[in-house]
């Protein structure tokens, strides 16, 4: 090619891994697009200060060293490559290639070569491996001779890996003198001292441009000071230090909290920062909204007018979480995301919900939702298959919250609970003009109305679907009418859906809901003890009370509408599942336990559950669910024919 090289199936080495791309070799430079979109990286010619050659297991790894003293290593060339490219960088760049050899003996004893910001262990003259310092996020010493490089792992790509880099273990002995010390500091701390000064942590001897101290920061969880320097974000804390490049930083939210003195600004970061082994590709600041600082910027006079001068002010006055953002933006040159259209019913920017157990805010973004403050969770509009509006199934007629399902293209689903039911309209508008797809689970249709229908409350005249299907699976005693109608009362209020595992509704179901339990067995058994024979009609859910005038003798319920035998069972929850097994259990260890206790103590051991251990019922939960939509999406409805109802 007279205009360049255009190569397939080119990895790009990293943290955690490699990514495969495509790279373009060309008079000005080299370009490499990672596959499936992201980062791009390009390298100017006048950039490039070396470019070495590595015969590596089954391929060619071409080293490009820039001379702020990065290096990428692009892997994935044959040996006919290799003979093109460096011809073509010496004809049309004007740039020569090294080769360097790699060691296969298996030794680890041999010589540490620090150039750059590149560590290079060589065993012999060959290089046995080459670890970038920019990936290091910490450094141990242990004891007097070991020292301990811990590195960051990019988790999109270390999920794809085999087997990814976590750490590396050196261990310097006393008499080495390469990294000379005395008495106080040996040769491993001066190893160390030496690594913190070019590695990833540390501030590396550079002043702050600006600093902000004592910011909450709950992911991940502390009080830090934050420091905004020329290339880098610290984050100094009293027992973690971490640094980010500015090069990592991907995009930054600014989300006010409504009704509360608080602002979110999340960082975030590609690749992630780690913390033991927990991975926090967000990172979530809380401002005080009100808070005022005035600040001066340390930069050189200099090299703010050359660079710097269109992207800052020399000094800030304003808003804490504004002067932040704006430095950090005209630092770091990041994107700046802020709320969009969307206004919940209390005029604020998010809805109040939960997730895995968690209660925080779900901000409708314009091209994404975000929940915080924790797990944060960002969803991509692109990376959704669809939304379901699903009636809140903590149990009850009268609730005032619905869920929102989301489910990705990934078939991952992310369970928004516990949002208030007066924000349904606002935000079926928003999601609906997003172009969404919004699976109504109620009916086929998708029109506002039908899910509409799902969250309305049920009234008596409507059979509870969950009754029908709790009494054929449930495996209650059908021996005793009296006490089967009971247990039925019992299992529409407490067992359906799970609502021990909501914080909203764990005191309703032992206090409020247990009021109402008492009220309905009253006419329960009254009217079981007077039927002499069986009759076709099912005992009332209702809590409708008949009028004061009626005669007790003249008393006729109105008829229920009869359930199409066809119809699919609805899906259970996963608390369900555990009911049906966890019940007779519960009736064995607490003899003569009451109805209403039964559901008490199960909604305890339920919510005693580890993740782990709730795992094998969500499962089941999420196969029943499953089941469910494929035998709705092919299920007609049967028309009825109600009897009319006359007194």
């Amino acid at each position: 090619m007279a205009d360049g090289h255009l190569f397939n199936n080119i990895s790009l080495g990293g943290r955690g891994g490699a990514n495969p791309g495509q790279l373009k070799v060309h008079p000005g430079g080299i370009l490499w697009k990672k596959q499936g979109g992201g980062k791009a990286v390009e390298v100017d010619k006048s950039d490039i200060s070396g470019l070495t050659w590595m015969k590596v297991p089954r391929t060619n790894q071409l080293a490009v060293r820039i001379k702020d003293g990065l290096k990428y290593k692009f892997t994935g060339f044959r040996d006919q490559d290799v003979i093109s490219l460096t011809n073509f960088f010496q004809n049309s760049c004007g740039l020569t290639t090294e080769e360097k050899q790699l060691s296969i003996s298996g030794k680890n004893w041999g010589e540490v070569d620090l150039n750059g910001n590149m560590l290079s262990f060589l065993v012999g003259s060959k290089q046995a491996f080459e670890v970038s310092l920019a990936d290091v996020s910490q450094t141990q010493l242990q004891g007097k001779n070991d020292v301990i490089l811990e590195f960051h792992v990019d988790d999109t790509t270390g999920a794809n890996e085999k087997d990814s880099l976590m750490e590396i273990s050196f261990h310097i002995p006393t008499n080495n003198t390469q990294f000379v010390g005395d008495e106080n500091r040996p040769p491993a701390q001066v190893f160390r001292e030496k690594i913190m000064s070019m590695a990833d942590v540390g501030a590396g001897g550079e002043e702050a441009v600006v600093t902000f101290e004592g910011i909450a920061i709950l992911t991940p969880r502390g009080r830090y000071n934050v420091e905004l320097h020329l290339s880098f974000l610290r984050l100094q804390g009293q027992a973690n230090d971490f640094k980010i490049q500015f090069s990592s930083v991907v995009r930054v939210f600014v989300l006010p909290k409504s009704n509360q003195p608080h602002t979110f600004v999340v960082v975030t970061l590609d690749p992630p920062i780690r913390k033991g082994q927990t991975m926090y590709p967000h990172i979530v600041l809380q401002f005080e909204t009100d808070y005022v600082v005035e600040s001066t910027l340390s930069i050189n006079e200099d090299l703010f007018a050359t660079k710097y001068k269109d992207k800052l002010e020399p000094s800030y006055k304003g808003l804490i979480h504004e002067v932040f953002t704006m430095v950090l933006r005209g630092l770091s040159g990041t994107k700046l995301t802020r709320p969009g259209k969307f206004r919940s019913c209390q005029d604020g920017y998010a809805v109040k919900s939960s997730l895995k157990a968690e209660d925080g805010v779900l901000y409708p973004l314009e091209k994404s939702f975000f929940f915080l403050p924790k797990p944060p969770t960002l969803i991509l509009y692109d990376e959704i298959d669809y939304v379901e509006f699903e009636r809140h199934a903590a149990g009850g007629s009268n609730m005032h919250y619905f869920d929102l399902l989301i489910r990705l293209k990934t078939e991952q689903e992310h369970l928004f609970r516990n949002i208030q039911r007066n924000e349904y309209h606002n935000l079926f508008d928003f999601i609906n003009s997003k172009g969404l797809k919004i699976m109504n689970l109620g009916a086929a249709k998708t029109t506002k109305d039908g899910v509409a229908a799902v969250l309305q409350d049920e009234e008596d005249d409507n059979v509870d679907p969950h009754l029908e299907r709790i009494k054929n699976e449930a495996g209650v005693d059908d021996s005793d009418e009296e006490v089967t109608t009971q247990d039925e009362d019992f299992v529409i209020d407490k067992d359906d859906g799970g609502s021990p595992t909501d914080d909203s509704g764990g005191d309703d179901s032992d206090g409020s809901q247990s009021g109402g339990e008492k009220e309905k067995e009253k006419p329960v058994k009254k009217e079981t003890k007077k039927e002499a024979a069986p009759t076709s009609s099912k005992p009332s859910s209702s809590k409708k009370r008949p009028k004061a005038n009626e005669d007790d003798g003249s008393k006729k319920r109105k008829p229920k509408k009869k359930k199409d035998p066809n119809a699919p069972k609805r899906a259970m929850s996963g608390f369900m599942f555990f009911s049906q097994i966890e019940r007779e259990n519960v009736k064995k260890d607490i003899p003569g336990i009451s109805f209403q206790e039964i559901g008490r103590v199960l909604g305890e051991r339920w919510n005693k559950l580890t993740v782990e251990e709730k795992e094998p019922y969500e499962a089941k939960a999420l196969a029943d669910k499953k089941r469910y939509l494929d035998e709705l999406s092919s299920y007609k409805p049967q028309p009825t024919n109600s009897p009319n109802n006359s007194e």
